[in-house]
């Protein structure tokens, strides 16, 4: 593997980067750029070496066809910005702009390509389709760099195939992401702290049934926590709730304490009797985690369970941390997320913000991004990593 100085000279070659551009959009203003600026040092370093940069990127879920909702025009825009020099922008994936967009690069000079599942060759399970939109990606191009770490656990043409077509090389962005999960997985530093929060313990099990070995501690928040503390007897009222995993949470306490993990879950929580939607104002309410109303829905930890969680990190070395404790994005229910954020800034160690709305949360709450040692781009590739299984996007490019 290695970085993509393995591909040696640069200077005047089409270098096709896969990168991780799905960003928030409010029409066509980002919401939150920081995948875009995760992009840039690898994209940067190619253009000033000589390279003409063919940057390829999905934006949402189209349906293999274009939608100008899913545009990435507002995204190359923004990249252009921060690079500090225009930007081409190709109207479509592969086809005639595409390809006179490439053909008008001069050295060093960037193209963004539209958004690559626009075409149904990105993502279909037909490998004869998928290789066949690969093959006219790889057309455009000398050599590929993957640097879109949110997609390696896609089995995609942009990911996967065009890197069997062309020689190809790690991003610094992948390579960084890499690096930083070995760290969690080969001997992290103890204590070795791992919170998980979200809305579904399903998105989870994974994580949870492989952590389990390997963390001292788990921190478990969010709506999924609802679930354990059913499986504990409690009533939970209207939160969310997964029945088809309860004898799972079950079997996962009780393996925890026949190995000496601490699963932590809240003592209390912030209830309310909806959820927060419209114009109606928050009735935020605090109960015991046991003592949920019948008519009421958790929405974040309670102050106490903040307290404990903090104190829980006070003494780690490594902690990794996927999924909000609440509904960040109301400040009623965001105190939970914040707690957790904040005690994650004073880690004497190795801090990991796993993508995803926990990446989002940080950012919405004013946290610098400096103050953690890692924030993931790419949240779902996280924690497959994390559950050992191999991610196409990376074993491809390990030839």
């Amino acid at each position: 593997m290695g970085d993509y100085s393995s591909l040696g000279d640069v200077a005047g070659k089409r270098v096709l980067v896969r990168s991780d551009l799905n960003v928030p959009l409010d029409g066509a203003t980002i919401t939150d750029d920081g995948r875009v600026r995760a992009s840039v040092p690898t994209i940067k370093a190619l253009a000033d070496a000589g390279a003409r940069v063919v940057v390829v990127a999905h934006l949402g879920r189209p349906k293999g066809e274009p939608d100008e909702r899913y545009t990435l025009r507002p995204v190359a825009a923004r990249l252009g910005e921060l690079l500090g020099q225009e930007v081409a922008f190709a109207t479509d994936t592969v086809g005639e702009s595409a390809q006179e967009t490439v053909a008008g690069l001069a050295d060093g000079q960037v193209a963004v390509l539209e958004n690559v599942r626009f075409n149904a060759g990105e993502t279909s399970k037909d490998e004869t389709e998928r290789g066949a939109f690969a093959d006219q990606l790889a057309g455009l191009a000398d050599a590929f760099v993957s640097d879109g770490f949110g997609v390696v656990h896609r089995k995609q043409a942009s990911v996967y195939d065009v890197a069997q077509r062309l020689p190809h090389a790690m991003g610094q962005l992948v390579a960084t992401e890499v690096g930083v999960l070995r760290r969690l997985t080969e001997d992290p530093e103890r204590p070795y702290v791992v919170v998980l929060g979200g809305s579904k313990v399903s998105d989870k099990l994974g994580v949870i049934d492989n952590l389990l070995g390997k963390a001292d501690r788990l921190l478990i928040g969010g709506g999924m926590v609802f679930t354990f503390l059913k499986a504990q007897g409690h009533e939970v009222g209207k939160s969310l709730l997964e029945e088809d995993q309860l004898d799972t949470c079950r079997g996962y306490l009780s393996r925890a304490a026949e190995s000496g993990v601490d699963i932590v879950l809240p003592t209390d929580v912030v209830v309310d009797t909806e959820f927060p939607s419209g114009d109606r104002e928050p009735h935020p309410q605090v109960v015991a985690a046991d003592a949920i109303p019948a008519d009421a829905l958790g929405l974040d930890i309670g102050p106490e369970s903040a307290r404990a969680f903090a104190a829980a990190l006070s003494d780690a070395r490594t902690v990794f941390w996927n999924g909000p404790m609440g509904v960040f994005e109301v400040a009623a229910f965001a105190e939970g997320t914040r707690a957790v954020a904040e005690a994650l800034t004073g880690i004497d160690g190795l801090s990991v913000v796993g993508g995803g709305d926990s990446a989002a949360a940080v950012r919405k709450l004013g946290f610098a991004e400096s103050a953690f040692g890692h924030i993931s781009t790419g949240g779902g590739a996280s924690l497959e990593y994390l559950e050992g299984k191999t991610l196409p996007g990376i074993a491809v490019l390990e030839d």
